[in-house]
């Protein structure tokens, strides 16, 4: 299965519902162009709900960092929601969780964006 986005809106905040897998492949840029997208139309908050994410691999989390610069650029935030074992491991070796603000509850995550 690929990776799968479905997009909601809480309040001020995107959320952006990710399933499957972040994995090389005809949707690898899948997540930095929602991103892309969002902000172009002005979204500032973006939270990524990685819950249901069974697998991530080296592209998937170049997606997040690509995901995380053009809110940033933007003048916004990306925040990480519930992010799996695999996911929160390759994010420790990469040293990238300093870079990641990362939550475990949708509702604290919202909250966060101030």
């Amino acid at each position: 299965m690929n990776v799968k986005l479905n997009r909601r809106q809480v309040g001020d905040v995107a959320v952006i519902d990710v399933s499957g897998r972040i994995t090389l492949g005809e949707e690898s840029n899948a997540i930095s162009k929602e991103v892309r997208n969002l902000t172009a139309g002005g979204s500032r908050k973006i939270l990524l709900n990685l819950g249901d994410v069974s697998y991530i691999d080296s592209t998937g989390i170049g997606e997040l960092v690509a995901g995380f610069r053009s809110a940033a650029k933007a003048g916004g935030s990306m925040k990480l929601l519930d992010p799996t074992g695999r996911v929160k491991h390759l994010l420790q070796m990469t040293h990238l969780n300093t870079m990641f603000e990362t939550h475990d509850d949708e509702a604290n995550a919202l909250r966060s964006f101030v």
